[in-house]
């Protein structure tokens, strides 16, 4: 069997050309994703590499595909505490591979009405209330939702005991939706993968279309699934295993885009120090963050805001001026690709390294210390990630660079802020090929191939 997967990233589409009797990747290329006219264009120019590189046609026998063409799926997520489902609600968006752009708590404003009009979302995950609990907010907010003149789909996850009232809401609108399980049924109790699976398959219904997929998607028998759904099945099978070739435990993953910047951590995330209290939701094993405002060309603009620009021109000992006009040309050219050697890798390094800084920060849980009568013990809110053994790189930035190991560095624990549990030592590995996404296709329909693929691939610096 041979296998063709294609990813149509929101900068690149990527293509890989599999072998299963070799159990290997023969052939990969890539060319700028054409989202503006057709994303066929692009496919093609990548195809017309690909056979290039195999030296012929590459007639494969099964084509799959995922995409985050056009920065993905953009999410909007509504719950009624920001501790509770409002937080439920934003992890089966991630896990899901959607991106969530805002989350609101209680019942919403006018203010925020209009804020999500302007916004004009792909998707509104609506959730809210226990099952049996406060009905009247989820209620509220279904009504304001029918009123917002934008054509998003509405997936309704929240309070069974306000359904039937919320059906009659939408099914006198113009709305697109659907109703499935509470993802918070009982108070701490998540129950994500009944909203994750409306989400793939809203995705799947909507969005192809919107992207203009459609025609991709006659190509394959496959559904296409959201890029970074895709990455997260490779992670968690390079950590789980199979039930014939073991995982490797514990793994950061760091995937930095053109739009968006995605952390995946798959561990239990329990504290590691003594005398430390849990609080707030429990963190699932496999956790996707997604950093709409961070990404090396799209969103360039927003890293120079979110950072120390005095740090990164410390680091690179390249001008302010210089790191300001490099960001410019990206932002308004995002194909472009650094000249190695050149002083602008050393601007892509720095601002590389400060990305991955922030997104891993956000990404980790935090600790805090409590001070009582007993004495001092610690809090931990979110994922406990010090202990974790290494950290896995992919995207471009990464992959181009001469020093991926100083971009992937960002990942580690920071004194300055002490309070975030990212990773003390960890050893850093690359996904040179970007192969990820890719092997996390194939793992729906050959595990054991895609598991064999990547130990073959993933490779420390």
């Amino acid at each position: 069997m041979k296998y063709l997967t294609v990813d149509f990233g929101s900068t690149y589409t990527k293509l890989t050309a599999i072998d299963s009797e070799l159990k290997e990747v023969i052939a990969t290329s890539s060319s700028f994703t054409t989202i503006e006219t057709n994303v066929l264009d692009g496919f093609n120019a990548a195809m017309d590499k690909l056979n290039k590189a195999v030296g012929g046609k590459f007639d494969y026998d099964e084509m799959l595909c995922c995409s985050s063409a056009a920065g993905g799926l953009k999410m909007v997520a509504l719950g009624l505490v920001p501790e509770l489902t409002s937080k439920a609600a934003r992890m089966a968006a991630s896990s899901a591979g959607a991106k969530v752009v805002k989350t609101y708590a209680f019942e919403i404003s006018n203010k925020e009405q209009q804020e999500i009009y302007d916004i004009c979302p792909d998707l509104v995950l609506l959730c809210g209330g226990t099952d049996g609990g406060n009905k009247e907010v989820i209620i509220a907010n279904a009504k304001k939702l029918c009123t917002i003149d934008r054509n998003f789909a509405v997936i309704v996850a929240g309070n069974k005991n306000a359904a039937d009232e919320i059906d009659e809401l939408f099914k006198n609108s113009d709305k697109d939706y659907v109703i499935t399980d509470n993802v918070m049924p009982n108070f701490n109790e998540l129950n994500i993968g009944p909203a994750k699976e409306q989400i793939k398959d809203l995705f799947i219904r909507k969005i192809i279309e919107a992207k203009g997929l459609t025609t991709a998607q006659k190509m394959t028998k496959y559904k296409i699934i959201p890029t970074p759904l895709a990455v997260m099945n490779g992670c968690e099978l390079y950590s789980k295993g199979t039930k014939n070739i073991p995982g490797h435990g514990d793994l950061m993953a760091i995937d930095i885009g053109g739009a968006t910047t995605d952390v995946y951590s798959m561990a239990t995330g329990e504290p590691t120090m003594e005398a430390t209290m849990v609080k707030g939701l429990p963190e699932p094993y496999s956790k996707r963050t997604v950093e709409g405002d961070l990404g090396m060309r799209y969103s360039l603009r927003h890293v120079l805001d979110a950072i120390d620009i005095t740090q990164v021109e410390k680091e690179t000992g390249v001008s302010e001026d210089k790191i300001r006009s490099w960001v410019e040309h990206c932002t308004a050219n995002p194909e472009t690709i650094a000249d190695k050697g050149s002083e602008n890798e050393l601007i892509e390094e720095g601002l590389g390294k400060a990305t991955v800084s922030l997104a891993v920060q956000r990404h980790c849980g935090t600790i805090s210390s409590v001070y009582s009568p007993m004495g001092q013990f610690y809090s931990l809110t979110g994922k406990d990630l010090m202990n974790t053994p290494f950290v896995i790189g992919i995207g471009g930035v990464i992959i181009n660079s001469n020093n991926p190991d100083k971009i992937l560095s960002g990942a580690k624990y920071d004194l300055n802020h002490a309070e975030s549990a990212k990773p003390k030592n960890p050893r850093y590995f690359i996904d040179a090929r970007y192969i990820f996404a890719a092997m996390g296709l194939l793992s729906s329909i050959n595990p054991d191939l895609a598991l064999t693929i990547l130990n073959k691939e993933i490779k420390q610096i």
